[in-house]
Formats: structure tokens, C-alpha cells, sequence
């Protein structure tokens, strides 16, 4: 993944600090795309593991990179609003050292070469940002630099026959020329046309 080894985080992190301050106290009741989280749920899991990665770039192996995602549910800091964009900058920070692409480190209790782990907290970011969007009512146009990074990487586990769902869901089929970030939610498991009121099953 050399051609990504140089991906600066910090518009992406930026965009999603972004949206999490425009979502009101009144929202956070309200479902996403990600049927197992509701609002507050999924800003508490954008919290954990923007910690767990921030961790794992510097190699500071702990509690926060060895938890797996599923062991307990995400909860949301009281300080929230305050304290998912200072740990999102951490984490874009983290990631613009070099050595953090390099070598092995671990998060969600699992051991990955840097650069795999750069690109599922890439993967994350993306995603994640567009679940919140959807959810909140906001609009949301990625980093294209991250765009493209979390597209490749999804692509590519869409196309490991070992993927067996892992933290994937089930592929949702996309019409190729649709746009890219659709194609990449399509990837992920989630439903381009999600919103709350259209899609009931989650």
C-alpha cells in the first residue's frame, strides 16, 4: 500500500468533526444506517475507535487497541461535543508519521501491518461520516483522497474469498457507474438510498 502511505487523515477527520457539531441533542435518539447504533451510539463507537487508532499509529498497545469493536456497547462521553473533535485531530496527527505505516501494531484486539490499519481507520472515517450524515440530515461530501483510499480498500475485501463478513456486511449491489461514494457505501454493507424514514428495516 505504498501509494497510500503518505494519506493525510486530517480532511477526512476534519469533515467528520464537522458533522458531529452539527448534530443536535434532539437527534440523538434517532437510528442509522448501522442498525445495531442509534445516534449516540454510533458518536460514542467514532470516539472509541478514533482513540483505538490514534493508539495503534503510535503503537501505544493497550486497553484501547486490544478491546474488540463488539465487546461492549460504544458509550457517548458526557463531553462529547467537546472531546470527539480533539481526539479526532489526535488521530489525523498520529497518522502523518511516517512509522505509523510501517511494521505491525493492533486494534479492536486484532494484529495488523500499519498500513492496513491506517487504511481501516480511513475506511472508518469515510463510512462512518456518511452513516452520520445520513442520519442527522446533514450533507456530506468526503475528502476525495479518502474517497478513493476507502473504495480500494473495501473493493478489495469485497474480492477476498476468506473475507467471510468479518466487519463487513453483505455487499449491496451498485451500479458501476453511480457515484463513487455510493459504490463505497454499496461496498460496505449499507443501502446508498438509507434514510430513516425510507428504510425501516435499518
Amino acid at each position: 500500500m505504498t501509494d497510500t502511505a503518505t494519506l493525510d487523515l486530517g480532511p477526512q477527520a476534519g469533515i467528520v468533526a464537522r458533522l458531529v457539531a452539527r448534530v443536535p441533542d434532539a437527534r440523538l435518539a434517532d437510528r442509522t444506517p448501522c442498525p445495531e447504533y442509534a445516534v449516540s451510539g454510533l458518536l460514542g463507537h467514532l470516539a472509541h475507535l478514533a482513540v483505538a487508532f490514534r493508539d495503534a499509529a503510535r503503537k501505544d498497545l493497550g486497553p484501547t487497541t486490544d478491546t474488540a469493536p463488539g465487546a461492549a456497547a460504544p458509550s457517548l462521553p458526557a463531553s462529547w461535543r467537546e472531546e470527539l473533535p480533539r481526539v479526532l485531530g489526535e488521530l489525523a496527527e498520529a497518522w502523518r508519521d511516517p512509522a505509523a505505516w510501517t511494521g505491525m501494531t493492533r486494534a479492536g484486539g486484532v494484529d495488523l501491518p500499519g498500513d492496513v490499519a491506517g487504511m481501516v481507520a480511513v475506511d472508518e472515517l469515510v463510512i462512518h461520516g456518511w452513516d452520520l450524515a445520513r442520519a442527522t440530515g446533514q450533507g456530506y461530501a468526503p475528502d476525495p483522497a479518502a474517497l478513493h483510499a476507502s473504495h480500494a480498500f473495501l473493493l478489495a475485501a469485497a474480492e477476498d474469498e476468506s473475507r467471510g463478513g468479518g466487519i463487513f456486511g453483505p455487499v449491496v449491489p451498485v451500479p458501476d457507474h453511480a457515484p463513487l461514494l455510493d459504490r463505497a457505501v454499496g461496498l460496505s454493507g449499507r443501502e446508498p438510498g438509507w434514510t430513516p424514514l425510507t428504510s425501516p428495516g435499518g
